[in-house]
């Protein structure tokens, strides 16, 4: 038998090939924590395949993607453009309405004085028929009701008949309304600007209504018109010299423009 030298033996030991790792072992083979899951075998759980025929998409906010109608995009643009451009102060003053208290308080004393509806008025010519035929009298007495219509409202403050004129912020065209707040200063009437002309409308029974005159009040609410009346003549017709509006930025352009003021501080 021949010897290898140990040498020899080393040589061939470092030239084997490695050891192989052992693969771990597959995770259902891991010991469970216990609690197992209540599954039914009568439904197979399968992940979700949003292909062609397969489940329906996630709910996503398609706000940017929605083809929104003419007058939507109209009045968005127009709400842009009015912060973008300089807005004179005659236009501008239509901005600054009254809270939603004080607001409340005028519409709900408006509602009292409702003008009547074709309804009542049919029954109240029918009534006035029935009594001239039995040949009895009838009270005609008349009724103390807001006023509304820009030309009836435009005379009655003229004549300095009107007590208390409200008009709303929302008119289109504006020019139908634009000069009226000159006109009561002028005339030292009292005036006050509200949101919404379909909450107008809706006192008179009208879709919508530019402006609401109050000529007089019953007794029993004189003391809460003369105090809205007051605060309204303080707010409006006393107010300073009225400011221009419009001039705001967006957001892209203000970010730039501190952009560019922190450079400028930086040189």
């Amino acid at each position: 038998a021949i010897s290898q030298s140990p040498v020899a033996a080393n040589d061939r030991q470092d030239t084997m090939a490695p050891k192989k790792k052992v693969p771990a072992a597959p995770i259902s083979s891991k010991k469970s924590s216990g609690v197992k899951k209540n599954s039914n075998p009568l439904f197979e759980t399968r992940a979700k395949a949003f292909g062609i025929g397969g489940a329906l998409p996630v709910k996503k906010d398609l706000t940017r993607y929605v083809k929104w109608p003419k007058y939507v995009l109209l009045q968005r643009q127009r709400r842009v453009l009015c912060k973008r451009l300089k807005v004179p102060p005659s236009v501008n003053q239509f901005t600054k309405t009254l809270d939603r208290n004080v607001a409340e308080s005028v519409l709900k004393l408006a509602l009292k004085y409702r003008p009547e509806d074709k309804a009542a008025k049919k029954e109240r010519l029918l009534k006035e028929a029935e009594a001239a035929k039995s040949g009895g009298s009838v009270d005609k007495k008349k009724p103390v009701v807001v006023k509304y219509g820009i030309n009836h409202i435009t005379s009655l403050v003229e004549q300095k008949k009107a007590k208390l004129v409200v008009i709303a912020h929302d008119v289109d065209p504006l020019e139908l309304v634009v000069w009226l707040p000159a006109l009561c200063k002028k005339m030292d009437v009292p005036y006050c600007i509200v949101k919404g002309k379909a909450r107008l409308g809706a006192v008179v029974h009208k879709k919508t209504a530019t402006a609401l005159c109050f000529t007089e009040v019953n007794n029993e609410d004189s003391r809460e018109f003369s105090k809205i009346a007051e605060s309204c003549h303080g707010m409006y017709n006393e107010a300073q010299r009225i400011s221009w509006g419009g001039g705001i930025m967006g957001a892209k352009s203000q970010a730039m423009m501190k952009k560019r003021a922190k450079r400028m501080g930086t040189k």
